[in-house]
C-alpha cells in the first residue's frame, strides 16, 4: 500500500506542462502518454522538440482505438469530420475517459498526437519561479558582469549571496570570459578523446541498472594535473567566489569541496532522471556547475537542466550555455533532472561541504548508526580540499 501511494505521488509530481511548467488542468500526449501540456497551443509550440522522444506506447491495442472511434461524441461529426478521422494517423488516437483534442498539423501531412484531459492535481498551486536566475536577477547580474572577473567579491556579496538566500538557485553569465572558457573546453575535449571517461554511477548502485537513470560519461579531476591547468584555474576561480560568500550562504560554514566531476552526455538522447544530489546529509551543501557548450539551443539540442524548487509549483530551466556558472542548494530543496541531450553536452561540477554536516556524516558512517544511509566516498572520493 505504501509503495502504491509513493508511486502515485511520484507520478503526480512529474506532471507539468513541458513548455511553461504549469501543473493544473493538464492534457496528456495521446501517443507517448508520458508528457503533459496545459493547452493545445503549448503542445504545438513544443512539438519540434517533443517529437524526438514521443513514441507510441504498447499499452494501447486496436480495441482501444476502435472504442475511441465508436464513441457517440465522434459519431456526431459531419461527413467532413468523419473523412478526417478515416485519413488521420490512427496511432495518435487514445481511448480516454475525457475528450480527446486533436492538434492542428505542424509538419504536413503528419499530425500531432492527441492530448487527453487529466484530473487536476490536489493542492497544486501555480506560482512564478525564477528561470535562469529570473529577470530581475538577470538585470542585477548584468550590471555586475563587466567587473566580475576583476571584482569577484562584489559579484559574490551583491549578487550570489542574496540570490541564493532568496531563491536557492543562482546563474552567473560569462564567468571566465571567452578566452579562458575556450581553454577549459579544449582541455575537456582532450580528456574525452583519451578515453578517460567512464559511465556515471549512482551513490548506492554499481550495477548496470544505473544506466537507465543517468546516461553521462564522467571523469574526476584534481585540478593539479599537468594536462588540466585551465580546469584547475576554473576550480580556483570557483573557490574564490565561495570564499567571499562563506558565512553568508544560509547557515553554512563551507570548509571544503570535492574534486571536479567532468561530465559528458554523448548526444544519443540520454539524460539523468529527477534526483537530489544530497538526500541523506552527506555534507554537500552547494552544487556548482560550469557549462561548456557553445551555440546551445535547447529547442534543438535538448539537454536542459530542470530544477524543481521545493515549495514552488513551477520549475526553473537552465540551458547549459558556454561560460555559464550555476549554483544551487544540494539538498532536497532542489530536485532536478537533465533532459535528453541530442548533441554532445559538457559540464564540470563541484560540490562544496558544510563543516558541521560533514562532521555529523562522518560520525554516523564511522559508528554505523542504523537507518543512516551516508556513503562518504561517493560520488567523488573527495579527499576534501579546503577552500
Amino acid at each position: 500500500m505504501e509503495n502504491d501511494v509513493a508511486a502515485a505521488v511520484a507520478e503526480q509530481e512529474r506532471q507539468y506542462c513541458e513548455l511553461c511548467g504549469k501543473m493544473e488542468n493538464l492534457l496528456r500526449c495521446g501517443r507517448c502518454r508520458s508528457s503533459y501540456y496545459c493547452s493545445k497551443e503549448h503542445q504545438k509550440r513544443d512539438w519540434k522538440k517533443h517529437r524526438r522522444v514521443c513514441k507510441e506506447t504498447d499499452m494501447r491495442d486496436s480495441n482501444q482505438i476502435i472504442a475511441e472511434k465508436s464513441t457517440p461524441q465522434n459519431a456526431k461529426g459531419n461527413r467532413q469530420e468523419q473523412h478526417k478521422e478515416r485519413t488521420a494517423d490512427t496511432s495518435s488516437l487514445v481511448a480516454s475517459g475525457g475528450p480527446n483534442i486533436t492538434h492542428p498539423e505542424v509538419d504536413k501531412p503528419k499530425q500531432l498526437p492527441s492530448v487527453e484531459e487529466q484530473p487536476a492535481a490536489d493542492q497544486r498551486l501555480t506560482a512564478n519561479c525564477c528561470n535562469s536566475g529570473g529577470e530581475p536577477l538577470k538585470r542585477n547580474n548584468q550590471q555586475l558582469q563587466r567587473g566580475s572577473r576583476t571584482h569577484p567579491q562584489k559579484l559574490a556579496l551583491e549578487y550570489i549571496v542574496p540570490c541564493m538566500n532568496k531563491h536557492g538557485i543562482c546563474v552567473v553569465e560569462q564567468f571566465l570570459g571567452e578566452e579562458h572558457g575556450q581553454s577549459v573546453l579544449d582541455e575537456v575535449k582532450a580528456l574525452h578523446q583519451t578515453g578517460r571517461f567512464t559511465d556515471g554511477q549512482l551513490v548506492s548502485q554499481k550495477s548496470d541498472s544505473s544506466k537507465a537513470i543517468r546516461g553521462d560519461k564522467i571523469t574526476w579531476v584534481e585540478g593539479r594535473e599537468a594536462e588540466c591547468p585551465k580546469i584547475g584555474f576554473l576550480m580556483n576561480s570557483m573557490d574564490e567566489l565561495v570564499r567571499h560568500c562563506n558565512g553568508k550562504l544560509g547557515n553554512y560554514k563551507i570548509n571544503g569541496r570535492t574534486k571536479a566531476m567532468v561530465a559528458c552526455y554523448p548526444g544519443n538522447g540520454t539524460g539523468y532522471v529527477r534526483h537530489v544530489d544530497n538526500p541523506n546529509g552527506d555534507g554537500r551543501c552547494v552544487t556548482c556547475i560550469y557549462y561548456l557548450n557553445k551555440d546551445w539551443d535547447s529547442k534543438v539540442h535538448g539537454g536542459l537542466l530542470r530544477i524543481f524548487p521545493e515549495g514552488k509549483a513551477q520549475f526553473a530551466d537552465i540551458e547549459p550555455k558556454f561560460d555559464r556558472l550555476l549554483f544551487f542548494w544540494s539538498d532536497r530543496r532542489n530536485p532536478h533532472e537533465v533532459q535528453p541531450a541530442f548533441v554532445t553536452r559538457y559540464a564540470i561540477t563541484v560540490w562544496y561541504f558544510d563543516a558541521d554536516e560533514r562532521a555529523r556524516a562522518k560520525e554516523k558512517y564511522l559508528t554505523g548508526e542504523k537507518g543512516v544511509k551516508v556513503e562518504l566516498n561517493k560520488p567523488s572520493d573527495p579527499n576534501v580540499k579546503e577552500v
